[in-house]
């Protein structure tokens, strides 16, 4: 019998995110000055800031390369934001040597074909809802969430919630008694 995404989670540290499609709902805004334009759901944000406050790991892998993302995922307190990653495989194994990771402590969230290695390397590979079927083939959890409206913090709360670290109060868990 296959292990249930859930028993994953138990040894999960790190959470490693795509943007477009995932952070966002993969479409932009141009505006008339040729600036592309996103949004983020504040939800991911407040899980991604949660995670970081209690410990976990959060880095991001993007082929994107707006400075406007990553002030904002900055701002968050990520330090780890990768743009205009071509192989997001170079980023991963960089992030990884350098954290001392096993697969089996990441989390990767991705949407699209540059993702599909990087899901097959982490101990949990997942999706929004409306990533490409290709993704979804090699995905050990599919959220029910699509990218841009909270699919990372869905994951974010199912890896804390089976830790028994999301009883969060101004951001930093308390262990329940």
């Amino acid at each position: 019998m296959a292990t249930s995404y859930k028993e994953l989670l138990h040894d999960i540290t790190t959470f490693i995110l795509d943007v477009d499609g995932v952070l966002t709902d993969g479409r932009m805004l141009i505006s008339e000055s040729g600036e592309l334009l996103r949004t983020m759901n504040a939800r991911d944000g407040y899980a991604m800031k949660t995670a970081l406050n209690n410990g976990y790991n959060v880095c991001i892998i993007t082929g994107g390369r707006n400075e406007g993302v990553k002030s904002r995922l900055v701002g968050l307190g990520i330090t780890d934001v990768f743009l205009n990653a071509s192989d997001k495989m170079v980023q991963l194994h960089e992030y990884v040597t350098k954290h001392n990771l096993k697969p089996e402590n990441i989390v990767y969230m991705g949407d699209d074909m540059p993702d599909v290695p990087a899901l097959e390397f982490a101990g949990v590979g997942c999706c929004p809802q409306d990533a490409i079927p290709e993704v979804k083939a090699v995905s050990q959890y599919i959220s029910h969430k699509n990218g841009g409206d909270s699919c990372v913090r869905d994951i974010i709360e199912q890896v804390m919630k089976v830790q028994g670290k999301w009883n969060v109060q101004d951001g930093k868990s308390v262990k329940s008694t």
